[in-house]
């Protein structure tokens, strides 16, 4: 039976919006994980204190809410043991940038749900792709749940939030964000004949910078990066003194911040090797399209990447080089993602090319 070529070109056409509203969703968490960043740099992660998810979108209106607020702050430990003596003025700005963290993360919430019930109602919305819609919608609220859950463990006794709780708030984000944009690309990314034999080698690699920034996570929740602010040794030596001299010894990964420090570094020198060896079999196996492209934003990102790590090192921690860093790492692992999509997504060796994704 011949297709009908106006519904076939209809559908093309929703999905290329579904394909844009999604990609405009993965920006705004994007710009999301760039404001955590600055929160947590910031230390203005602790600076609310309660969690009020309809009234919590109003902010302090007036000198007596303001007060009332900083009342509230002053009773839980991050006042008490660090910022005993803070005045209202320096009170405010902390509380404004965990606050429009907060308001975001909402915002993301509306962003999602209107579009979502709009293609939902009007029937716009391929076979299949409503189940993976609604996946990314209650990961988003579990995600607003892991971030409340985050804050409480640095309003007990310790003003410092759990190194665990923040590494899987923020991977969690970021897996979001990568499901997201692996469902946009297969809206929008027509297939092309590719080597399949490096599909493979490309998952493994997003999977080792999705691991880095796990890592990261760690080095930023026991606050790591201070430690040693030297590259490319630790210290006076590569390999620094009392490394994984915690028992049992499993345990320095996750909080002696010597190992932690250490075991960035070690997964940032292994993803570059793996990136040039990577690279260079791709550019050297006849790769098309797309692909290309996304092999060389890999490259560049990379390049980025580290230079922002180093000098986040060697200048101490700066919020605006440490927050570009955070979110270099997932501009990073996009690139990869993409990459991995084109040869995970390629069409048998002499198929015939189409400008059309194509249903799998």
């Amino acid at each position: 039976m011949p297709l009908n070529k106006p519904a076939t070109n209809l559908a093309l056409h929703y999905d290329r919006q579904i394909a844009y509203w999604l990609f405009f969703c993965a920006a705004v968490i994007f710009g999301m994980i760039l404001l955590g960043g600055v929160t947590r740099l910031t230390n203005s992660g602790l600076s609310m204190v309660d969690w009020k998810p309809l009234m919590g979108v109003i902010p302090p209106m007036s000198e007596a809410d303001w007060q009332h607020m900083f009342f509230k702050y002053q009773q839980f430990p991050e006042y008490q043991k660090v910022n005993m003596g803070m005045t209202l003025d320096e009170f405010k700005p902390i509380f404004m940038y965990e606050y429009l963290h907060r308001v975001l993360g909402r915002l993301i919430g509306v962003i999602f749900i209107v579009p979502f019930l709009f293609f939902y109602l009007t029937k716009r919305i391929r076979s299949g792709l409503t189940p993976k819609l609604v996946l990314m919608l209650l990961g988003g609220g579990f995600q607003g749940l892991l971030g409340w859950y985050m804050v409480k463990s640095g309003l007990v006794d310790k003003p410092d939030v759990s190194q665990y709780r923040l590494t899987a708030h923020l991977g969690a984000a970021v897996l979001i964000y990568s499901f997201i944009i692996w469902t946009a690309f297969s809206l929008v990314i027509a297939k092309s004949e590719q080597p399949v034999e490096l599909s493979r080698f490309s998952f493994s690699l997003s999977g080792l910078i999705f691991l880095m920034i796990l890592s990261g996570g760690l080095v930023a929740g026991t606050k790591a990066g201070y430690a040693y602010p030297t590259w490319p040794l630790m210290g006076d030596s590569f390999i620094p003194a009392g490394l994984y001299s915690m028992a049992p010894a499993w345990l320095a990964a996750f909080e002696d911040i010597t190992t932690i420090q250490f075991n960035h570094r070690i997964f940032a020198y292994l993803i570059v090797a793996l990136v040039i060896v990577f690279s260079f079999k791709a550019l050297n196996a006849n790769i098309q399209g797309h692909a290309k492209l996304g092999i060389f934003c890999l490259i560049g990102l990379l390049i980025l990447q580290v230079s922002l790590g180093i000098s986040t090192l060697i200048f101490h921690v700066p919020v605006p080089v440490a927050a570009a860093h955070q979110v270099g790492a997932v501009a990073l692992l996009s690139a990869s993602l993409f990459v991995s999509y084109c040869f995970a997504n390629s069409l048998p060796p002499n198929a015939v090319q189409s400008n059309q994704p194509l249903e799998k």
